[in-house]
């Protein structure tokens, strides 16, 4: 065990929405009886990325014990694609362009790194 971070989905927020899941691109969350899951903690990385997401704000990052990350089990899971993620500017979606999650005015958007720039400098 090593003490690291990794996320934390509070059952009692979280509403099953799932866009948490294509976010993790380890594979650690899934949707487990209308519930995000973290499936196998050493798949987590404790990036966060899933975070900027969550609408329902369900999901933090804690620093506690746990098992290591492990890279060539997370590398190894299947990647999954979701088709409603994409720039809420231009409208590219993750194929096209690399997509950051961001918050605005209260609201979980992806933005495209074309996009982001104008974005930024206005």
């Amino acid at each position: 065990m090593v003490k690291r971070m990794i996320v934390k989905i509070d059952e009692d927020k979280c509403t099953g929405c799932g866009q948490c899941v294509s976010p993790c691109a380890e594979g650690a969350i899934q949707i487990i009886d209308g519930k995000a899951k973290v499936v196998s903690e050493d798949l987590c990385d404790g990036m966060g990325f899933c975070i900027g997401v969550c609408p329902e704000g369900a999901i933090t990052i804690e620093e506690r014990q746990t098992v290591e990350f492990n890279v060539e089990k997370a590398e190894a899971q299947s990647k999954s694609t979701d088709i409603s993620i994409s720039c809420f500017s231009c409208g590219a979606g993750e194929n096209e362009r690399y997509l950051l999650p961001m918050r605005h005015n209260m609201e979980s958007l992806w933005v495209c790194t074309r996009c982001l720039p104008q974005l930024i400098h206005g």
